[in-house]
């Protein structure tokens, strides 16, 4: 029961990292550790069934509980509280590295300069993709009004792509959206949804995104189970490399969406106290 429980947190956690666009759920899966074992009932669900629906039902009930309660509550906090609240989940992140750097060091495989390239090609990916957005400022935003067929096709393949991004350690899902332009229109539509506006139209968007993402998960669990086993020190040193940037990434998105990183002078022994408790929580629930 304890451990179920332990699981629905990080779950839940892990559902609030894919709202926060420069947050990833694959670094928070990383950092809280159980990003192997998600690939490994993904990637292998039928082999070991019982096992795994044990394992990832409460991920995924916490995933759905924090992204239908938690979405109001995070964007309101980064609007009217954008440092303290930044600074937290930058700690989540912090608190997450030791662990993957403890990986990195048990790994078997030698360590080359083509793994510290690697890692410096995806803390660049990164950086990039946060700070895209503050160079082109004016990325439209999808309509979900009377969408075609096409555009259902769309919305589906969007939702490959997003899932893709959400399970690849650093790169945020939320992120990629904005980029795509669907980023706020599925936020309103889940808003909607738990204002029980709209209801069917809104079931309707979500579960054809919410089939494009199942299947963009079942994709790259494959894809990231076959390059741990084949170079497993490379991927992680690849990883490495998109935590680290998520961390410089984090409060640019932030800033970008919010448009002000202001803070009182209230709010600074406030925001240390929160990057220390995110630090402590993230090193602590990766260990359990």
């Amino acid at each position: 029961m304890k451990d179920t429980i332990f699981l629905v947190i990080k779950g839940f956690i892990m559902g609030i990292a894919n709202i926060i666009p420069g947050v990833s759920g694959g670094t928070l899966a990383l950092t809280l550790g159980i990003y192997e074992k998600f690939i490994e009932a993904i990637s292998h669900f039928f082999k070991k069934l019982k096992e795994n629906i044990k394992f990832l039902i409460p991920v995924f009930i916490g995933m759905g509980l924090s992204i239908l309660t938690m979405s109001s509550v995070i964007d309101s906090s980064f609007k009217h509280f954008p440092v303290p609240t930044t600074l937290f989940f930058m700690g989540l992140v912090i608190g997450g590295v030791p662990l993957l750097y403890r990986k990195v060091s048990k790994s078997k495989e030698k360590k080359q300069v083509s793994s510290y390239i690697i890692m410096l090609i995806t803390f660049l990916i990164v950086i990039s993709m946060a700070i895209i957005p503050i160079i082109f400022d004016n990325v439209g935003d999808a309509n979900f009004s009377n969408l075609s067929i096409s555009g259902y096709v769309i919305l589906f393949l969007v939702g490959v792509i997003a899932a893709a991004t959400m399970v690849i350690p650093g790169v945020s899902g939320s992120l990629v959206l904005m980029l795509l332009g669907y980023y706020f229109p599925v936020v309103s539509t889940i808003k909607n949804l738990t204002h029980f506006k709209n209801v069917f139209s809104n079931l309707v968007i979500l579960g054809v995104f919410g089939l494009g993402i199942l299947l963009g998960i079942v994709v790259i669990a494959k894809v990231i189970e076959f390059l741990l086993k084949k170079y497993e020190a490379k991927t992680y040193f690849g990883v490495l490399g998109f935590i680290l940037a998520s961390i410089i990434a984090i409060p640019i998105s932030v800033y970008n969406e919010v448009g002000s990183l202001s803070i009182t002078v209230l709010e600074i022994p406030v925001s240390v106290i929160l990057l220390l408790l995110g630090i402590i929580i993230g090193y602590k629930l990766g260990d359990v």
